[in-house]
């Protein structure tokens, strides 16, 4: 089965180089977990792939042999502005593996579509003077899953898309967007998916979900990763656990492994430890 790095260099290594082609995988974190950090790293180490081999080669090492690259690289975000995204990932990874990382990165900001049936005012998201008139005009108002859907037909074969964030749809459904719309969606994402070849990893805060959307949300995805805070005695630490994925799952339970142990340095999100059934 070919397979597409998630850029989580030891986590590729024990899955067969990466997830496999055509996965549409939920990214489900406590705050502060790990989940978003893991969407950076991946996509930094992908666009790095693409732009500068011998830093790839020391932030993350061989790819594996069935692995392949994606053709392109998408950050897909609905409430923050690319520039902001780059900030913020400048905070978790070094200045200089984002710079080269996310040069050949697209990134795509649905906040028009997101904010403009909310009382937001328009001067607070749209990029341009020209923008706000524009918005006055417009008959054609798709909402925000529409417009996510026809970004995804044209930008996701054979492509890694990131999108940041489901919780924000979530916090938007039962006033502008129907629950069950965007459960459909997810639905038929992982079906389109599958043809076409990519991989798309969604991220969502596990605070934000009731356990049925949860249970919802992991039946839509063909994987789910949970990013955890785990105590023990004084200190807290990062957890990851594969909670059920295709093509996946079954290589870690082989090898009997539970739980991974993680850390944030500069080169982004690793595994710092793996945890064994004893």
């Amino acid at each position: 089965m070919d397979r597409m790095p998630l850029g989580i260099s030891r986590l590729d290594s024990m899955i067969g180089g990466g997830a496999p082609a055509g996965s549409v995988v939920l990214l489900a974190g406590e705050s502060g977990a790990g989940a978003r950090e893991f969407a950076y790293t991946s996509t930094v180490m992908n666009g790095l792939a693409h732009t500068d081999e011998d830093r790839f080669d020391r932030f993350y090492g061989t790819l594996g042999s069935d692995a392949t690259l994606p053709e392109e690289i998408h950050y897909v975000s609905f409430t923050s502005e690319p520039g902001a995204v780059e900030t913020e990932m400048r905070f978790v990874m070094d200045d200089e593996l984002v710079t080269a990382g996310t040069e050949d990165v697209s990134f795509h900001d649905l906040s028009r579509e997101y904010f403009q049936l909310t009382p937001v005012p328009t001067d607070w998201y749209a990029e341009r003077p020209t923008d706000i008139t524009d918005l006055g005009t417009r008959t054609d108002r798709r909402d925000v899953l529409e417009a996510l859907g026809d970004y995804l037909t044209e930008n996701a074969p054979g492509n890694l898309v990131v999108i940041d964030s489901v919780t924000d749809l979530i916090a938007a459904a039962g006033e502008h967007l129907d629950w069950t719309d965007l459960t459909v969606l997810l639905k038929g994402l992982a079906r389109a998916s599958y043809r076409w070849g990519g991989v798309i990893l969604l991220l969502v805060t596990v605070e934000s979900l009731s356990p049925i959307q949860r249970g919802q949300l992991t039946e839509a995805a063909d994987g789910t990763l949970s990013f955890e805070w785990e105590s023990g005695g004084s200190e807290r630490a990062r957890t990851l656990v594969v909670d059920q994925f295709r093509g996946v799952l079954s290589r870690l339970e082989d090898e009997q492994i539970v739980r991974f142990e993680t850390e944030i340095h500069d080169g982004g999100f690793d595994i710092s430890n793996v945890r064994k059934i004893r």
